[in-house]
């Protein structure tokens, strides 16, 4: 329980960190949110590239900055999108002057600092968690591993779809049991967003058409979505993650699980 606040929804809420690894679209930015938002935490969202400065000193600053302005928001969450560029493997080739090495060294040191008191949490967000620092990953630090998966099965599919076409106007016809059963196994939150675009556009498109050719009345606003609007966004989409990807994280997954392995999908 963080600091009394957390729900029991969120049974990996601990006094260390977070950390959200998985493909890209997923959704962990979205659940990151979602905790700050259920446990009414201030939230504090950070990229990592955004931290480093070419400047000798400022990069280890701009951390120090970050948790500072936490503490002053508290009770709050700190969300590092991109950990991996913030903290790399330390004695990597390539790292001039040694910067990166003082970037992890100072951030392990601030989230060494955090007490239970501070009323501050840390979640990370990465697409590559075999590129992080170790030490990152040592107990009171982000020793809370979560995978954030695709939603691979037809029902979590559908229950996806559905969601993003809740204000939609489907054509009576159209099921969308049927647009799943023809969509791939590896797209991500993402690529059903992307997909769900893409359908309405050509809808769009031809309800214009239509308008203009006098099929349908001028005052007729409604752009009706069909299964062959669907058919056609999934024959030019691609999908983010590639199936070899997809076995490359689920290869990482098993490495990275620990006595308490938690796994989700968005």
């Amino acid at each position: 329980m963080f600091g009394g606040r957390c729900l029991p929804q969120w049974p990996w809420c601990g006094d260390a960190g977070v950390l959200l690894y998985g493909p890209p679209g997923t959704g962990k930015t979205l659940l990151a949110k979602a905790v700050a938002t259920e446990c009414a935490l201030s939230f504090l969202s950070v990229k990592g590239p955004e931290l480093i400065n070419m400047y000798v000193g400022q990069s280890e600053e701009n951390v120090r900055a970050v948790f500072a302005r936490a503490r002053s928001a508290a009770p709050c969450v700190i969300f590092f999108d991109e950990l991996d560029s913030l903290a790399p493997n330390r004695g990597r080739s390539g790292d001039s002057g040694g910067v990166m090495d003082r970037v992890v060294s100072q951030l392990l040191a601030e989230m060494d600092g955090l007490n239970k008191s501070a009323d501050v949490f840390v979640i990370g967000a990465t697409n590559r968690p075999d590129l992080l620092d170790p030490a990152i990953l040592r107990p009171g630090r982000f020793d809370q591993l979560l995978y954030v998966g695709i939603p691979s099965d037809k029902d979590s599919q559908l229950k996806i779809l559905k969601a993003l076409t809740r204000k939609f106007r489907l054509a009576e016809r159209l099921d969308l049991a049927s647009v799943v059963e023809e969509c791939p196994p590896n797209l991500t939150g993402a690529d059903f967003y992307s997909l769900c675009s893409a359908a309405v556009v050509r809808a769009t498109r031809r309800h214009i058409d239509q308008l203009e050719q006098g099929v349908i009345p001028m005052d007729d606003h409604n752009v009706l979505v069909t299964l062959e609007d669907f058919q056609a966004a999934l024959k030019e989409l691609v999908p983010s993650v590639s199936p070899s990807e997809l076995a490359r994280y689920q290869d990482i997954q098993q490495k990275l699980a620990g006595p308490k392995p938690v796994a989700v999908t968005t």
